[in-house]
């Protein structure tokens, strides 16, 4: 049940449950196994009285043969017609070995039932959508949804007048025809080949081709041939139809949905690895996807919380890898990648809590055993906290009772010396094994009596970093006048607008999910109004999505990414423009949280 628990628990929407409701719906849930390619839910069958939540594996959502979308670890599925009390209107079919947790209706287990909400997955849409819309009938599962036409020339053609054709088709690459098959020449190869000098531009194309070019049936799933590709390392498919031969080609730019770029390959090796040195060759391709997914246009928000998702599956797996002591122990991670809202160069900032006090020597093995899981993690690409937030330091790993009195002095005294910076460090916590235990922390804040000192205190802790307050001249200004050739981005973007969401989970007693979120849940509660948490939302998302592509840049080209900097070259006229103003509504919306504080946390 343990096991089970804490799985849910880091799973929206349940995460959202008090503890007793999370182990009574924990106390329910039954393990189920799925074959790859068994149908869990048919269409049209009879209305469901349960639901499942993905463990392991991927499912695929059909709709009358055609693949519509692909569900993985932590996705949720059957509860559409568990509330509706309709036939479900798609199958869901499992794509690979596949177990689920399977659950009663939440409503006939829960206290709070409420504090569930489902979404539809993207593709749950009305039959009358799916049959009048004739682009579906390419069905959007396969590549050949995704396919271009195709550039055909003769091995013999000039490679000029190849590279023309590609040119003016808009195309990246060009197929050729062989005595050994159908061969491939794409843009990079005149880039290296030609630009280079190893060929003249009047050299039969057939010299630069590769043959034969790799290829993959029409219906081949979107997911499988983006793996494909990520496994042979290029970045063009050739598609085929039986007798037909090629009738198209797919670059690795046409893959739109977040669904097929997502980590789900790099998940299932994760989850297969028997060992460190396996689990460190699953974990290499974490950096390439985050780079695929920023290159291909993915919302820098969803990359940084599908990096998210992986630096949790690799955690864990370490964890499991790891012998440890004998004892009930939760691992919790900080800051960003608590709110999973990591950029690529993101420390990985842990916890630890375990149930009952030890002696000095008990916490010692504890902390030694932190110190393995921290080595094999590195080993593992991620970094541990510069800046001493691991669970290895005395400060970071307590009992349950040590960090809920320690987190209680804080509230309590937010004068006292880095109160009100440990303050903040539990309320950006999240639980990644033995959640209820885990919880301690932030469970004090939702529990605790909080004062007005405190919020106090800490609104303006959470108001001291300041934008700059405008451009001048090709310098930054800031709010005292001065001017800076360049800026730490994250330190006067992000972390003012984090720190004003970290202020409101106080306020709200809620401590969930990603800064978005609580601003979101700021303007429900009165505590910011709307256009204020629009407005803050707004700017974070530009200046995550200008670091984002900063770091892919430095990931791209192989150079080390140490600082968040950013000048006023880096930037062109129109982004200097948007910066500006964002600067300015952060600005105002600070100066009026404090002059409205107590207004608003009595709203």
């Amino acid at each position: 049940m343990t096991e089970y628990l804490d799985f849910l628990g880091s799973q929206a929407p349940y995460d959202a449950l008090d503890e007793g409701d999370l182990a009574a719906l924990a106390a329910e849930a039954e393990l189920d196994l799925f074959p790859a390619g068994s149908v869990i839910i048919k269409a049209e069958s009879p209305a469901l009285d349960h639901i499942w939540v993905i463990h392991s594996g991927s499912v695929e959502v059909v709709d009358r043969g055609r693949v519509m979308d692909q569900l993985g670890p932590g996705d949720t599925f059957g509860h559409i017609s568990l509330l509706t009390r309709l036939s479900p209107a798609l199958s869901i079919r499992a794509r690979e070995d596949t177990t689920c947790l399977r659950l009663k209706d939440p409503r006939t287990v829960l206290k709070h039932p409420e504090k569930l909400k489902f979404s539809h997955f993207g593709t749950l849409v009305s039959r009358e959508r799916l049959t009048s819309n004739a682009a579906l009938n390419r069905n959007p599962g396969s590549v050949r949804a995704l396919m271009r036409s195709i550039i055909w020339s003769d091995a013999e053609d000039s490679s000029a007048d190849v590279a023309r054709r590609i040119s003016e088709g808009g195309h990246s690459c060009a197929l050729v025809r062989t005595p050994h098959g159908t061969g491939i020449v794409t843009d990079r190869d005149f880039r290296e080949r030609i630009g280079s000098g190893e060929f003249s531009p009047t050299a039969p194309i057939g010299m630069l081709a590769s043959t034969p070019a790799l290829a993959v049936r029409g219906d081949t799933s979107q997911a499988e041939a983006f793996a494909r590709m990520l496994d042979s390392g290029v970045h063009h498919l050739v598609v085929t139809e039986g007798a037909s031969g090629p009738i198209g080609v797919i670059r690795t730019v046409d893959f739109a949905s977040a669904a097929i770029r997502n980590p789900l390959r790099i998940r299932s090796a994760i989850e297969a690895s028997t060992d460190l040195d396996s689990l460190i060759i699953a974990a290499r391709d974490l950096k390439a996807t985050v780079v695929e997914l920023a290159v291909n246009g993915e919302p820098g928000l969803h990359v940084g919380n599908l990096m998210s998702a992986v630096v949790d599956a690799i955690l864990r797996k370490i964890i499991t890898l790891t012998p440890g002591p004998d004892l009930p122990l939760s691992w919790v991670l900080l800051g960003s990648m608590a709110r999973r809202e990591p950029l690529p160069r993101s420390d990985v900032d842990t916890a630890l809590v375990w149930d009952a006090p030890l002696g000095a020597s008990k916490s010692a093995e504890v902390r030694a055993y932190a110190e393995s899981v921290l080595v094999s993690m590195e080993a593992c690409g991620l970094k541990r906290c510069d800046d001493g937030a691991n669970a290895v330091s005395p400060l970071f790993s307590r009992s349950r009772a040590e960090w809920q009195v320690a987190a209680t002095n804080w509230m309590d005294r937010p004068a006292g010396e880095n109160a009100l910076l440990f303050s903040s460090i539990v309320i950006d916590s999240r639980a990644l094994t033995d959640v209820q235990l885990g919880r301690a922390l932030t469970g004090t804040v939702r529990s605790s009596p909080r004062s007005e000192e405190f919020l106090h205190a800490l609104m303006l802790e959470s108001l001291a970093i300041h934008p700059p307050s405008g451009f001048v001249r090709g310098f930054f200004v800031d709010h005292l006048r001065r001017r800076r050739e360049a800026v730490d981005l994250k330190r006067v973007g992000l972390t003012p607008v984090a720190s004003i969401g970290r202020w409101v989970s106080a306020v709200t007693r809620d401590t969930r999910g990603s800064t978005l979120d609580r601003l979101r849940r700021g303007a429900e509660a009165g505590v910011l109004s709307q256009d204020e948490s629009d407005t803050l939302a707004g700017a974070f998302e530009q200046f995550y999505e200008l670091l984002l592509e900063r770091d892919v840049r430095a990931l791209s080209s192989g150079a080390s990414v140490t600082s968040s900097r950013i000048g006023m070259d880096d930037l062109d006229t129109l982004t200097r423009r948007h910066l500006r103003e964002s600067f300015r509504s952060i600005a105002a919306i600070q100066q009026a949280i404090e002059a409205s504080w107590s207004i608003r946390v009595k709203a």
